[in-house]
C-alpha cells in the first residue's frame, strides 16, 4: 500500500545525499530542468497511474476467471518467480529498445532515449522516462499481473528489490570503483558482477567512449542474463562521456515523443560504439 511512498522516500534521501556532495554541479540547465520536471509530472504523476489503471482494465476484460487464482503459492517461490519474469522480459524489451536505434523507424529507441540523453548519472535517471515507456516496460505488467493473480506481497517485494537495486546503480555514487581496483576483493568483485549488476556495469550502459557500453548491460538487477545472452560488459573505469552522441531534442521531444516528434537524426544513437565482444 505504501509501495511508492517508501520508494519516493528513498530516492530523495539519496538525491539529497548527491546534491550535498556536489554531484549535481554544472548538470542542471533550462533545458534539463525542463525535461526533468515534465517527466516528472507526465510521467510519475499521470502516466504510471494510467498505466496500473490500464492493467487493471485488460486484466479483468480478459482474465476475470483468474483473479487471485495464485494466491496460495508461498510466498517465496512467488516472489523469485514474479522477480525472474520481471527481469527477464525487461532485460528483452530494454535491449530491443536499444537495438531499435538502428530500425528504419526508430520508435521504441526513441520512446526510451530520455532516459539516456542525460550527460550525467543520478537517481533522478529514474523519473527521467518518457510517460509512453510506462506503458511499454515489462515490469509493470509482471507486477500488476502477480497482483491480480493473488500475489500482492510478492509483487510488491519484487517491486522493492528491482527499484531499490536500480536507485543504487544510477546513483552518483562509484563505491564500487575501490572494490574493484582492490589486489584481493577485486577479482572477487569482478566475479560477483557476472551475478548482479553493480553500479559500474550500469554507469557504462548510460556512457559511450572508453569503457561505455550503451548496446550492452541491459538487465536491472541479475547481470547472469546479461553474461547468458553475450552482452554483458564489465568495464574497468568510468565510461568517456554520459548521455548520446550529437546534440539533444528539445525538452517537448524529449518528453512527449510520439506526440511530439522533434529532430531525430543526432539522438537515434546510430553512431554510438558498439563493443565487439561481451567483456567477461
Amino acid at each position: 500500500m505504501f509501495f511508492g511512498q517508501y520508494m519516493m522516500g528513498a530516492t530523495i534521501i539519496v538525491l539529497i545525499a548527491e546534491i550535498l556532495a556536489g554531484r549535481h554541479k554544472g548538470h542542471h540547465g533550462a533545458n534539463e530542468k525542463l525535461v526533468l520536471w515534465g517527466s516528472a509530472i507526465s510521467g510519475v504523476a499521470i502516466a504510471r497511474p494510467l498505466s496500473a489503471l490500464l492493467q487493471a482494465w485488460l486484466m479483468g476484460l480478459v482474465l476475470p476467471q483468474w483473479q487471485g487464482a495464485l494466491g496460495g503459492i508461498s510466498f517465496w517461490p512467488a516472489f523469485f518467480a514474479v522477480l525472474l519474469v520481471a527481469e527477464f522480459t525487461f532485460y528483452w524489451v530494454h535491449r530491443w529498445a536499444h537495438e531499435a536505434a538502428r530500425w528504419k523507424n526508430p520508435w521504441l529507441w526513441r520512446l526510451h532515449r530520455t532516459h539516456h540523453s542525460a550527460r550525467y548519472m543520478s537517481v533522478l535517471l529514474t523519473v527521467r522516462i518518457n510517460p509512453f515507456w510506462y506503458f511499454v516496460v515489462p515490469i509493470s505488467w509482471v507486477t500488476g499481473i502477480s497482483v491480480y493473480l493473488g500475489q500482492e506481497a510478492a509483487a510488491a517485494a519484487a517491486a522493492t528489490v528491482i527499484y531499490a537495486w536500480n536507485l543504487m546503480t544510477h546513483a552518483n555514487f562509484r563505491w564500487d570503483d575501490r572494490v574493484r581496483a582492490h589486489r584481493v576483493a577485486g577479482p572477487l568483485f569482478r566475479a560477483l558482477e557476472h551475478i548482479v549488476v553493480s553500479p559500474g556495469v550500469h554507469h557504462s550502459h548510460h556512457g559511450y567512449g572508453k569503457d561505455g557500453g550503451p548496446f550492452r548491460n541491459y538487465a536491472v538487477t541479475f547481470a547472469f542474463f546479461d553474461w547468458m545472452f553475450g552482452t554483458l560488459y564489465i568495464p574497468k573505469g568510468r565510461p568517456w562521456r554520459y548521455g548520446i552522441p550529437g546534440k539533444n531534442p528539445v525538452w517537448l521531444s524529449e518528453i512527449l515523443y510520439p506526440v511530439v516528434p522533434g529532430r531525430t537524426s543526432a539522438a537515434d544513437a546510430k553512431d554510438m560504439p558498439v563493443p565487439s565482444t561481451a567483456q567477461t
